[in-house]
């Protein structure tokens, strides 16, 4: 495993501005594999007082972005699926999976689930990431004893 990988996303992911407004949690991170969660607010609602879909798809994003760049070299997204199965309990908190499913040399497929915390399948879905060749920008730039595990 990547271990300077894992500790220098954690790190930025701490430190990302967007994660912190919408109150994103990274709770498990390995190699090609995320675990995110958010407890919906308010302000994140839609004009029907339901938790806006693109609040769900930004804990999608995150959950895939932090999977798809854990073995320490970039990765951006090509192409992001998402199906909406059922509307979210506002007062309970949204955990979304993001499963590496196939990796290749320059690609990466994903399952992302987002579920309640008691495992209702709230969305679900696909992403590929293209997997540059260059190292994460980040990666020497994090002390070692800046990051908790």
């Amino acid at each position: 495993m990547n271990r300077d990988a894992i500790m220098a996303l954690r790190k930025k992911a701490a430190q990302e501005p967007y994660a912190n407004k919408l109150g994103l949690e990274l709770l498990t991170l390995e190699e090609g594999h995320a675990i995110v969660q958010m407890l919906p607010q308010n302000d994140m609602e839609n004009i029907f007082g339901m938790t806006h879909g693109g609040a769900i798809f930004s804990l999608i994003d995150e959950a895939f972005q932090l999977s798809c760049n854990s073995y320490g070299t970039v990765a951006v997204a090509l192409n992001v699926s998402v199906t909406y199965h059922r509307t979210p309990d506002s007062r309970r908190p949204l955990i979304a999976e993001s499963k590496e499913v196939h990796l290749t040399r320059r690609t990466g497929t994903y399952e992302i689930r987002v579920t309640h915390d008691g495992g209702e399948l709230i969305a679900s879905s696909m992403a590929l990431a293209f997997r540059k060749s260059e190292k994460l920008p980040f990666l020497d730039d994090i002390p070692e004893h800046d990051v908790k595990e």
